[in-house]
């Protein structure tokens, strides 16, 4: 199987983005973006999903974040959708968990052509909660922003959940980046099963 990689440029007046990826990697990355904690999540969500990663970010971030981080995730969800084609052969669903102290992360994907994302981040009593102090600028609604834009350039749905969280803001979402890239890479995994017939009862995936 010849393995599958896309290279994708994005530039705008708030943005500037080079990006380069390998479905069939071994968790290399070469990550530089102005968000570093950014940064470090998206290390740990290639080396978790075994996928390797090229991305060079310049963007308007002496105005906020909130430009760059977003268009980082519709890059990065667009990148996979040209590496992964017409998705022959994939399992097309992952899900995983990963925890960090008493802090559970949990995310479902589905690889099905409709984008749709839900965060959720609940207590150990089960009450909903996203107010959880920032860090370096980062934020849970900056996290929502990504997975939400991710969501968008793939044509996924992503289902996070964020359970008993704790009070440091990095704790929280290493857990999810963490449990994306196990999640994702369950299900861009060939299953020779497929016969690499696309895995939709319509026959089709767009």
């Amino acid at each position: 199987m010849s393995q599958r990689t896309a290279k994708l440029e994005r530039k705008s007046k708030e943005t500037q983005i080079t990006a380069e990826i390998n479905i069939d990697g071994t968790g290399v990355t070469h990550i530089n973006t102005p968000i570093k904690i950014l940064d470090h999540m998206l290390d740990l969500f290639a080396f978790h999903g075994r996928f390797d990663l090229d991305l060079d970010v310049k963007g308007d971030t002496e105005i906020d974040i909130h430009h760059t981080n977003e268009d980082i995730g519709i890059v990065l969800g667009k990148l996979f959708k040209k590496a992964l084609d017409e998705m022959n052969g994939i399992n097309r669903f992952g899900y995983a968990y990963a925890p960090m102290e008493s802090t559970l992360g949990r995310t479902v994907v589905d690889l099905c052509g409709r984008p749709h994302y839900t965060l959720q981040v609940v207590r150990a009593n089960g009450e909903s909660c996203k107010e959880i102090k920032d860090q370096d600028n980062y934020s849970i609604k900056y996290l929502e922003h990504f997975v939400e834009s991710f969501a968008k350039g793939l044509g996924a749905t992503i289902n996070i959940k964020i359970e008993d969280p704790d009070e440091d803001l990095h704790t929280c979402i290493e857990t999810v980046f963490k449990s994306f890239g196990l999640a994702l890479d369950q299900a861009t995994t060939i299953d020779p099963r497929r016969d690499g017939s696309v895995p939709s009862t319509k026959g089709i995936i767009d």
